[in-house]
């Protein structure tokens, strides 16, 4: 075919020389094309399907709140289903007040739901086996999003979790910024242990979102998850659903799990929600013991049960870390008491103004810790800045430490879940033994020191090598924490 062939048609202009044919738009066109284009604009995009499951046992003090805070999201969930089991309360009678559909008015238009309330009676598999039965209803959709029984989110929450697990194909989950609500907290005790717990919160949350927001557990309280990457862990793990029972924290191996199938695990930079706290040192005891115990199940090699112990998971080289300072903080303060205690036997004290560094150092990093709550308040400043009461709760918390660390080599084979049900109905006495054992350990060191075979020289030999030692230690740790206040937050609120 020629050259002039393939041009197309060509005219001749008025100097006999050729010029191609351009042909100028129909004005109907123009008309028609805005038309289009208007049409296509009134096409509704797709939206991502999102199940939401609650396991439930004994809410019927939260359930009603949890679900009207659902009920009150920007963006509501497609599904709600409410998982009760091994109930002994009016969890179900309550919760069937709100079973149905449920339309309402959002600032993007109409939305609704539908909530769903199952009693599956007893469920030997407890919460895990609440979190599969409520899988198999929603696994068909893009999204799960896990809701404990007595956690109440932002109205905006589940709106900034979908925006941002959707905003990337590779995030297998991401949690909620989680706090606690302590609006209507009675009694001196409850206050300082839910302060406790907001600080410690806050803490961990901090330290999750300066760490490009990776999170190693995203937590059951509110977490959304996309379906596909459990079906990939599914596979991966050759199990049958995503949730297996024979570990003590189901959410920290659910998310090593999604990390090692290739996904992200994300802590949110927006969404949050309130979870129930424990205001009873029984109660706080028994949850965060079963806590460490299922954490150190997953971090030690050769863990019990049939998962396979994984110290070297990306996602547990901060627990491996936090541990670590558990131990650090434990031996300056053993050590501090009892050469105090020894040097006030010999009348060898001599106080130096350079020991206030340390607690002044925890002070402020406490206190920016404080400053960055969300929802801080005074009681959450005073909690820093009366130093006891942190200090306090930090000796609890090693205490729940020590416990869990000695549960798991004395290869107890116990029911932490059961133990923190009987300790939340004001049962059981484990929860006193590392203070009688801490109290019974120092009489016994004191008792030693002043009737034991050392003569005076020896004793201050004792002092000499044991005073500059704990120095050591205390200058690394102060310079630590100093380290950690200085840090930027780059506008991030725990």
């Amino acid at each position: 075919m020629s050259d002039d062939l393939r041009a197309g048609p060509r005219l001749e202009n008025d100097l006999g020389a050729p010029q191609s044919f351009v042909q100028r738009p129909d004005p109907g066109l123009e008309a028609y094309a805005e038309n289009f284009l208007d049409g296509l604009d009134a096409i509704p995009t797709a939206r991502a399907t999102v199940g939401c499951i609650i396991p439930a046992y004994n809410e019927a003090e939260t359930i009603a709140g949890v679900l009207d805070s659902l009920l009150q999201q920007t963006r509501l969930p497609d599904v709600v289903h409410l998982i009760v089991n091994n109930t002994s309360d009016e969890s179900v009678e309550i919760a069937s007040h709100y079973a149905g559909p449920h339309t309402r008015m959002t600032p993007t238009g109409e939305q609704s739901t539908v909530i769903y309330v199952h009693d599956i009676g007893k469920n030997p598999d407890k919460k895990v086996g609440a979190l599969n039965y409520g899988y198999s209803l929603v696994e068909h959709m893009d999204y799960l999003l896990g809701v404990d029984g007595d956690t109440t989110p932002e109205p905006d929450a589940i709106q900034h979790l979908v925006d941002e697990i959707c905003s990337d194909d590779r995030i297998g989950g991401i949690s909620a910024i989680y706090s606690i609500d302590d609006s209507a907290l009675e009694g001196v005790m409850s206050k300082f242990l839910i302060a406790g717990q907001r600080a410690q919160f806050s803490a961990f949350n901090m330290q999750n979102l300066l760490k490009g927001r990776n999170m190693a557990v995203l937590g059951g309280q509110f977490s959304i998850f996309s379906t596909q990457a459990l079906r990939d862990v599914m596979r991966d793990s050759h199990q049958r659903t995503p949730w297996v029972s024979d570990s003590e924290v189901e959410d920290s191996l659910l998310s090593l799990q999604i990390k090692s199938a290739g996904y992200l695990t994300k802590i949110s930079a927006r969404a949050r929600a309130h979870v129930g706290g424990m205001t009873t040192l029984r109660s706080l005891d028994a949850q965060q013991v079963k806590w460490n115990f299922g954490a150190i199940d997953l971090m030690w090699p050769g863990q019990r049960g049939d998962t396979k112990g994984q110290p070297f998971h990306p996602n547990l080289r901060l627990r491996w870390f936090e541990h670590m300072s558990m131990v650090i903080n434990m031996t300056t303060r053993l050590l501090f008491v009892v050469l105090l205690m020894w040097s006030l036997q010999l009348d060898a004290f001599v106080f130096s103004p350079l020991w206030l560094i340390p607690p002044v150092a925890a002070v402020w990093l406490n206190f920016r810790v404080a400053h960055s709550m969300a929802f801080r308040n005074r009681r959450d400043y005073l909690f820093v800045l009366l130093v006891f009461p942190a200090e306090l709760y930090m000796l609890t918390r090693m205490g729940h430490f020590v416990r869990a660390w000695l549960k798991f080599f004395s290869k107890q084979q116990t029911d932490n879940w059961a133990a923190q049900a009987k300790a939340e109905r004001g049962k059981g006495t484990a929860w006193t033994y590392p203070f009688l054992v801490v109290g019974l350990l120092l009489a016994a060191l004191f008792a030693g020191w002043v009737y034991g075979p050392l003569d005076i020289e020896q004793k201050s030999d004792v002092l000499a090598i044991g005073w500059p030692v704990l120095g050591v230690i205390t200058v690394l740790q102060t310079a630590w924490m100093i380290i950690k206040a200085s840090r930027r937050y780059r506008g991030f609120k725990a």
